[in-house]
């Protein structure tokens, strides 16, 4: 069994055994480790035996973090396989910790802290908008490169993007269109690239975290496995080459946030993206495998993500909604009002000693 399969096989197990408090630690650093490939980047075994430490909660996260730290403090004879793991080693634990808080904010600033929390003394630039113009060789392009925002008007294309953003209306949206609509607001986000480096890992974080405001729950398996197909799906979303016919498509984007939001089962395969590839219309963004029996219903994002919980846990209580999903009272409210009115789910025995059957 090569490394990166035993790392992924040795955190599921936590998965699957189901003990609280462990499934979302393990989804965390299985969503962090995952996101190293990005930039090519792998993990040391020393990471795996400091999150499966902080999963059986013998270490805190804050703990964990610091373990990381001094062991590359104290390695003066350091080999090569350790070289190529501290970036990640470290980046890792700090993704981590920024999965594992509730607190976030919808704004540009926002954006900069994560990329500066992610990559403070990794990068001197940590935090920092980039003051020169860049490319980047692609291969999924030929070598080519997207056509990033002048450095000139990062701080402009930010503000624009945001407030757009924020004055967009989800409710009544159906979740496909949702997941489309999220797919292009990253797409666009990642295209500026404000940073000098660390910009995929950075947008990751902030869109995981902006997902999550919605209530909902992310599926860890895509950033685990297909974070390089996240990231030339970026690259496709923002690439036009029209004298050979290739023209920016979100496409593989929405199949990869099919997969991360819905926990759809698209064969998500790098080579479909490339240039050259022939497409023989098998990748058309059609769920193959909905896991979730919810997907067809006539929902918003929110209220998906109330139907799940309740599935989970039919005894399940408006302060408990509160709390898993971040939304104020008041909100709860309204959602499980919207549910019962579309007669999705009904109260049964009582307010008080009674739970929640779904009708669907």
């Amino acid at each position: 069994m090569s490394a990166e399969k035993n790392w992924q096989f040795e955190l599921e197990e936590y998965i699957k055994q189901g003990e609280p408090g462990q499934i979302e630690k393990s989804e965390a650093w299985q969503t962090a480790i995952g996101l190293q490939a990005v930039d090519g980047l792998k993990t040391s075994a020393y990471l795996l035996d400091t999150a499966k430490e902080h999963i059986e909660g013998k270490i805190s996260i804050d703990e964990a973090q610091k373990r990381i730290q001094s062991y590359y403090e104290q390695c003066t004879d350091r080999t090569e396989v350790e070289n190529n793991t501290k970036e990640a080693d470290i980046v890792s634990v700090r993704i981590a910790k920024l999965l594992g808080e509730k607190a976030f904010q919808f704004s540009p600033a926002e954006w900069l802290t994560i990329h500066r929390r992610l990559f403070e003394g990794v990068f001197t630039h940590a935090g920092q908008i980039r003051q020169y113009n860049i490319t980047k060789k692609e291969w999924v392009l030929k070598g080519d490169t997207v056509t990033y925002a002048a450095w000139n008007s990062i701080k402009d294309t930010l503000d624009y993007d945001f407030a757009t953003e924020k004055q967009y209306s989800y409710e009544g949206l159906s979740v496909e269109r949702c997941v489309k609509h999220l797919a292009k607001f990253a797409s666009d986000i990642w295209q500026i690239h404000p940073f000098c480096e660390g910009n995929t890992r950075a947008t990751a974080v902030f869109i995981i975290k902006y997902m999550k405001t919605f209530g909902f729950k992310v599926n860890n398996d895509a950033f685990e496995k297909n974070s390089w197909y996240f990231r030339n799906a970026l690259v496709r979303a923002n690439y036009n080459d029209l004298q050979n016919s290739v023209h920016a498509t979100t496409k593989f984007l929405e199949m990869f946030f099919s997969n991360l939001i819905l926990g759809t089962e698209y064969e998500l395969k790098n080579r479909y993206m490339h240039v050259d590839y022939v497409d023989d219309n098998s990748q058309s963004v059609t769920p193959k495998a909905p896991k979730s029996q919810f997907d067809t219903l006539e929902c918003t994002l929110e209220e998906l993500a109330f139907l799940e919980l309740i599935y989970k846990n039919p005894s399940i209580k408006q302060k408990n909604l509160v709390a898993e999903t971040g939304k104020s009272l008041s909100t709860v409210k309204r959602i499980m009002e919207s549910l019962q009115k579309k007669e999705y789910i009904r109260r049964v025995n009582g307010k008080r000693y009674g739970k929640w059957e779904i009708l669907i």
